[in-house]
């Protein structure tokens, strides 16, 4: 039998995840329908004033990205886990660490892609300026895959154990920090006339660095869960 090479073990592993996610199609709306709840909840408190609207709105949208982010992490390895995958993964002769950043990838595309398209809508909702719209974009194309691939190692972390949902949480959200910061800060900035691009590239050095790091620390992190 040919040894699997790197790109065929990827394209099995995405054609198997979505059919999985086919058959349970409604689940892939939950976080885009999760920031929109919170958006609008958020709208609903602060009143109709669209300038307050405006001024909170880059830290709502932001707030709603990583909590809808947040809700769907542990499902990241649980399936997996709970089926006898991981065990396939760790004993198949490819690198862990490359299927971890598949499944990662995957899982952002259909987490966290959804939510990028939903977030003109949703920055519509919160009165956002146009002009500040791209540097939304912006931020949260870079911003979201370094979320999930922090919230790869902390999922890996939390694999082994049941119910770990809060411990889930309360591991990533320090974690989530910086992002949510520079990510809060770049759209900020862009309102107030300055330049938005050292927080951008802060978001995508910390990217870089996260697609280099994440899967070796999910990995070892696997490892140690089911060992």
């Amino acid at each position: 039998m040919r040894r699997p090479t790197l790109r065929t073990a990827a394209a099995a592993l995405v054609a198997r995840d979505l059919r999985l996610l086919w058959r349970r199609r409604g689940d892939a709306l939950q976080p885009a329908l999760f920031a929109l709840m919170v958006v609008v909840l958020f709208g609903l408190a602060l009143g109709g004033d669209a300038a307050t609207l405006a001024g909170v709105a880059p830290g709502v949208l932001w707030v709603a990205v990583l909590l809808a982010g947040l809700l769907a992490l542990d499902t990241l390895f649980r399936g997996d886990a709970e089926d006898g995958s991981l065990e396939q993964w760790m004993l198949s002769p490819l690198p862990l660490a490359w299927l971890v950043l598949v499944r990662t990838a995957l899982h952002w595309a259909t987490t966290a892609l959804p939510l990028l398209v939903a977030a003109p809508v949703l920055a519509e909702l919160m009165q956002l300026p146009r002009a500040q719209l791209a540097v939304l974009m912006a931020a949260l194309a870079l911003g979201t895959p370094l979320l999930s691939l922090i919230g790869a190692v902390v999922a890996a972390l939390t694999v082994g154990m049941r119910r770990s949902g809060i411990l889930l949480s309360l591991l990533a959200l320090p974690l989530y920090v910086p992002v949510l910061v520079f990510g809060v800060g770049c759209v900020t900035q862009a309102g107030q006339g300055q330049d938005p691009t050292g927080g951008l590239l802060l978001l995508a050095a910390g990217l870089v660095l996260a697609l280099v790091l994440a899967p070796v620390a999910a990995a070892a992190a696997i490892r140690i869960a089911l060992t």
